[in-house]
């Protein structure tokens, strides 16, 4: 059996069908990584032995299958592909179903068009996606390709007993197919010159700007754009490696410059090699990146119909996915070329784990990686133990003793390529909000010590004490590589200044700095901003000042606890309710204005609202002066007191004040926040009716707030 580099089970058709169904299955189990639910494992049995049936006439044919295969950086993974005469089938089962449902054969149908448009040994071979619901008495008759890519078939469906003479129609119908190649399984992601060019239209029809809607003045962005293609173009010409780190005040257009430089990068420089001038936007942020795509091709898709051009809004997605992707996914991919386990603390590529391509080496296909939030990117020790149990949830891949942190490793990534490359890093201050990450400083130390040839372009801001702790100066000065320009700090005009003295607001705000009760007066007129302890209150202000398209939206901290009692609902965390929090519009009860879904910082960052209403809960509180941290323990039903003893309790309070800077830095033109009453009410045995809630939770918050000038209702 071939070595599993993106599946869970690869051999030959002569292999797979002399080995015992238990064997298989218990390789699948254990290259999980994980423990499958019993439906999986179920799934799997009935998969083995079904095509164990369908594929015994075939034992003499120079056939290759693969479970749970994962379409590199894309984050799919097809139930089974059978790769023979020249030909690939995706094959998708439900198990125990016996009925079509549309949902999931544009599944397997998108299954198969990403296989085309990304999938380098995919490219020109037909791809034929069928749909098995195991009990499903019918089976498709008619074979045609799709109007989609002359290469991919349309969707077939057949049940279990089918699906053999299906496959014999489907090799009648293409009979001269040329071979696959030989490392299919290990193939690098690729965009083909048919989605670059489909995603160049899409990017010329429609600005990102649109999507990204901002308090930047355009002259800056536009000087920061200018800059780093500069940077690009020199990379490119000099042959040298570049690192490039943009700052800007929350709603200055980061996210904007990022996308722009893609888009602009990749597609629109006319005449050129697409293939020698690829960017790729990535972002930690799966809920950012989910709503983006979504936006961009909801939008493409609406065009086209208004065009009445024939399109499906995933062909939308397609082309939007080749430049905008979790940074997760980058990173994966990048794993499975390396030597496992890990020697000495030196990461290689394993040859037999990598092909390499003639421009790319054994980087990526990308000439330009933008990576957004780069604060956020984890520390060695957080990489280190995901990566050591196989994940959250221990069904990725397993690497023991990983020796560096993900910016490093995200720049040893970029360094694979043996020509050129640039990075750029989109940078916020004071942001990073979840336990392990590392914030800017791990990334300059990861260039002075591991990547010194590298050049690096900082923006001037980058010194001040919200980045690396005002460490900057201090980690750089050795480094004869570096270059400052203020082209890399987002500065903002009269236009736009609510979003520069909103974001110095509160952070003077949250740092306990005199000056703030005068910043908020210099905005107050033009930025409404107001302090209440009524949701509903909240709720009918945000209802009055919400007009038209614009948005509105309840925010909360992840730790907070108790705002049930205020009809308030956590959104779940999965980037499908997110997509639909912040596009539906408002009539659509899943729609932010609602008013009855809430987010966390971790679905809302990077992301804005025109209005919204902050739901401050007993998590932090004003005491004595100072802010103290709250957790809630679901277990007894009390708050207990995180205090800074360790230094993980210190990256906990430094995280859980973030959130709020993050909460409190999200509405374009108006927000509201909301510190309770609690619960003042005493029971007949004369103690508190909610412990939970006691009014001295919040009195001090409140007042606080208060006596900076925010005016109440």
């Amino acid at each position: 059996m071939s070595q599993n580099i993106r599946c869970l089970y690869s051999n030959s058709f002569a292999g797979f069908l002399g080995e015992d169904t238990i064997s298989i299955f218990g390789k699948l189990c254990n290259n999980y990584h994980g423990e499958a639910l019993t439906t999986t494992r179920d799934a799997w049995l009935e998969e083995i032995q079904v095509l164990k049936e369908t594929l015994t006439s075939y034992n003499e044919v120079d056939g290759k299958i693969a479970f749970e295969y994962d379409i590199p950086r894309l984050g799919k993974r097809l139930d089974v592909v059978l790769l023979f005469r020249g030909i690939i089938f995706c094959l998708e089962f439900k198990v125990g179903k016996n009925e079509e449902y549309a949902k999931d054969l544009d599944q397997v149908l998108d299954y198969a068009l990403d296989l085309c448009n990304f999938h380098k040994f995919s490219e020109g071979k037909i791809i034929v996606p069928i749909l098995i619901p195991t009990n499903y008495n019918k089976a498709s008759s008619l074979i045609q390709k799709s109007v989609y890519d002359t290469n991919v078939i349309n969707p077939l469906i057949t049940g279990k007993k089918g699906l053999k003479k299906l496959l014999e129609n489907i090799l009648l119908e293409f009979p001269n197919e040329s071979p696959i190649n030989q490392d299919w399984i290990k193939s690098p992601y690729s965009p083909t010159p048919t989605i670059i060019e489909a995603a160049r239209q899409l990017y010329e029809n429609h600005s990102v700007e649109d999507i990204t809607r901002h308090e930047a003045d355009k002259v800056s962005t536009d000087s920061t754009i200018a800059y780093l293609l500069d940077v690009i173009k020199k990379s490119k010409r000099q042959k040298e490696k570049s690192i490039c780190f943009v700052t800007g005040v929350p709603g200055a257009g980061k996210t904007l410059v990022g996308l722009e430089v893609a888009v602009k990068q990749t597609y629109q420089n006319q005449g050129e090699d697409l293939k020698n001038n690829g960017a790729v936007y990535l972002s930690g942020n799966g809920p950012l990146v989910a709503v983006l795509t979504e936006a961009l091709a909801q939008n493409n898709y609406k065009k086209c119909c208004e065009k009445g051009e024939k399109k499906k809004l995933s062909d939308s997605r397609s082309e939007v996915k080749a430049s905008i992707q979790v940074i997760h996914q980058y990173r994966d991919n990048m794993l499975l070329k390396i030597k496992n386990p890990v020697e000495n603390g030196i990461l290689e590529i394993d040859p037999e784990r990598a092909v390499k391509n003639e421009e790319s080496g054994y980087g990526e296909v990308e000439h330009v990686a933008i990576f957004d939030e780069a604060q956020r990117s984890w520390t060695q020790k957080r990489l280190a133990d995901y990566l050591k149990r196989g994940g959250t949830y221990g069904n990725k891949l397993r690497v023991p003793n990983f020796p560096v942190s993900e910016a490093a490793f995200l720049i040893w990534s970029m360094d694979q390529r043996e020509d050129w490359a640039t990075i750029i890093c989109l940078v916020g201050g004071g942001q990073e909000i979840n336990t392990g990450e590392a914030g800017i400083a791990e990334w300059i130390r990861a260039l002075n010590d591991l990547f010194p040839n590298w050049n690096i372009y900082i923006s001037n801001k980058l010194t001040e004490k919200e980045y690396a702790e005002g460490n900057v100066s201090e980690l750089l000065k050795h480094n004869t590589n570096v270059t400052y320009s203020d082209k890399l700090h987002l500065a903002v005009s009269l236009r736009s200044f609510r979003a520069e003295k909103l974001s110095s607001f509160i952070h003077s705000l949250l740092d306990f700095e005199p000056n703030a009760s005068e910043i908020y007066m210099e905005f107050k007129t033009n930025y409404p901003l107001l302090l209440t302890r009524n949701m509903d209150t909240a709720r009918n202000w945000l209802r009055k000042k919400t007009m038209g398209s614009e948005r509105s939206g309840i925010l909360v901290t992840k730790e907070s606890a108790r705002y049930k009692p205020l009809a308030v609902h956590i959104l779940p965390s999965d980037n499908e309710n997110t997509v639909h929090w912040f596009l539906c519009d408002k009539t659509d009860t899943r729609s932010s204005n609602y008013l009855e879904d809430a987010v966390t910082e971790i679905q809302v960052q990077g992301l804005e609202l025109d209005y919204t209403c902050v739901l401050w809960d007993a998590d932090m509180r004003y005491e004595n002066g100072a802010w103290h941290f709250y957790r809630f323990n679901i277990n007894t039903q009390k708050w207990a007191e995180i205090t800074p003893t360790t230094e993980n309790k210190q990256d906990t309070i430094k995280y859980m004040l973030n959130a709020y800077r993050v909460l409190l830095t999200r509405a374009r033109k108006g927000m509201i926040i909301c510190v309770p009453y609690g619960n003042s009410n005493i029971n007949l045995n004369g103690l508190p009716e909610d412990g939970t809630r006691l009014p001295e939770y919040y009195d001090g918050t409140y007042n606080y707030l208060k006596s900076l000038g925010i005016d109440t209702i």
